[in-house]
Order: structure tokens, then sequence, then C-alpha cells
């Protein structure tokens, strides 16, 4: 029952990933002259976003938050010999580099910066109504800039942990990294105007939420549970 449940999660995911990277690769310059509109629908020769826009700030601060997955991801290949954890680890940062990529691609494409030192990091969530602000924030006191993200004090326990312990730890963070991400990729399906962009971040809740069903199975079979 474990084994094929773990089979049908990895089917899922890699569905998911490569339809995402798919049309990520066919559409990144789309994106930058006719993927924009004042509403949802995309109007060609529409102006690029402006800087402050949700899509500017998802770009950016997504940017940021899978850099971290990343870096997680390959911290934990040289902690475990286990092949499931370390083929969800290559899969995470191989998948989360490619979104990156493209992220940081468009906002090349829309003639802005990557790091705007005048933002607050989740501002754009407030853009809406106001129902995206403070929803799946950071846990108080840790430090962390985005929802999700780790500590460096948790990276550098990760770094230092082993075996099982690296890999409950990591599956872990990283559920508690995907779930803010997913929070983060929501609100710009509501709420960013370039339809590429949506779709993006669309299929990012969508491979997430599936690999945090993955993650805790794996953590079930070493005795342990997501945090709360």
């Amino acid at each position: 029952m474990t084994l094929t449940l773990t089979r049908t999660h990895w089917v899922s995911i890699a569905a998911v990933v490569l339809a995402l990277l798919f049309a990520g690769a066919a559409t990144v310059a789309s994106a930058g002259g006719d993927g924009h509109s004042g509403g949802h629908g995309g109007t060609a020769g529409a102006a690029a976003p402006a800087a402050g826009s949700a899509d500017a700030g998802f770009a950016r601060d997504m940017a940021v938050h899978h850099q971290q997955a990343v870096e997680m991801s390959f911290i934990v290949r040289d902690r475990t010999q286990d092949e499931e954890v370390r083929r969800l680890a290559y899969d995470i940062a191989n998948t989360q580099a490619n979104q990156r990529g493209m992220l940081l691609g468009w906002l090349d494409l829309w003639g802005l910066p990557k790091v705007d030192s005048g933002a607050e990091p989740m501002a754009w969530m407030a853009h809406g109504d106001g129902g995206h602000a403070g929803h799946g924030a950071q846990r108080p006191g840790t430090g962390a800039v985005m929802p999700g993200m780790a500590t460096r004090a948790e990276l550098d326990r990760l770094a230092k942990a082993s075996g099982k312990q690296a890999e409950v730890l990591f599956l872990q963070l990283m559920t508690d990294h995907h779930k803010g991400g997913v929070v983060m990729a929501e609100g710009c399906a509501d709420l960013c105007t370039v339809s590429q962009e949506r779709a993006l971040a669309q299929g990012m809740v969508d491979a997430q939420q599936s690999e945090m069903d993955l993650m805790a199975d794996l953590l079930r079979k070493r005795g342990a549970a997501p945090r709360a």
C-alpha cells in the first residue's frame, strides 16, 4: 500500500512538473509583450507590469523563496543516502531553479529590477481587497523573511544533521516552505495580471500540494509528522 501510494505521488508530481516546465518554456517570451492586460485575459501590445505591481512583487519574492528551497535540497542530498529523499530533493531543486529562472527572466523582459530595496517582502499581496495580506505568515519570532522560509539557524541544523535526522528535518522544513509557497502562488493566481505568470503560479500550487502529500507519507515512514 505504501509503495503504491509513493509511486502514485511520484507519477502525479512528474506529470505536473513536466507540463509546467513545457508551458513555461513556450511562454516566457510572450510574457514580455502580449501577456499583460488590466484584467485577467491578456491583451496584445499591452504595457509591461509596473514595478510595484503584484506581478513584479510575486516574481521577486518567489525567486527568493525558491532559492532557499534549492539550497535546502542540495544540503540534504549531501546529508543522506536515502534514495527517496534524494530523488525528491533533486526534483525540487531542478523544478524550482527552472521556475526561478523564468521569474527573473520575466523581470528582465519587463525592464524591472530583480531587487526592490524600497518594498517590503510580500507587500504585493495587499494589492487586492486585503484578503491575502497576512495569510501564511512566518512563525512569530523566527526572523524568517517570507511565509514558510527556514531561518539561518534551521539551515545550520540541517547542514549538521545526517541520516534519518536530516531526512526528517528536511521534510518538515520543506513542508513549511511549500505551505508558504502555496499561499504566495495562490495570491498571484488571484492578483497577477500576466496570464502566463498566473498559469505558472497555479502550476506551483498543484505541484507543491502534491509534494506535501508525498512528504507527509515519507515522514510517516520515519515515525514523524509535519510541524504544527
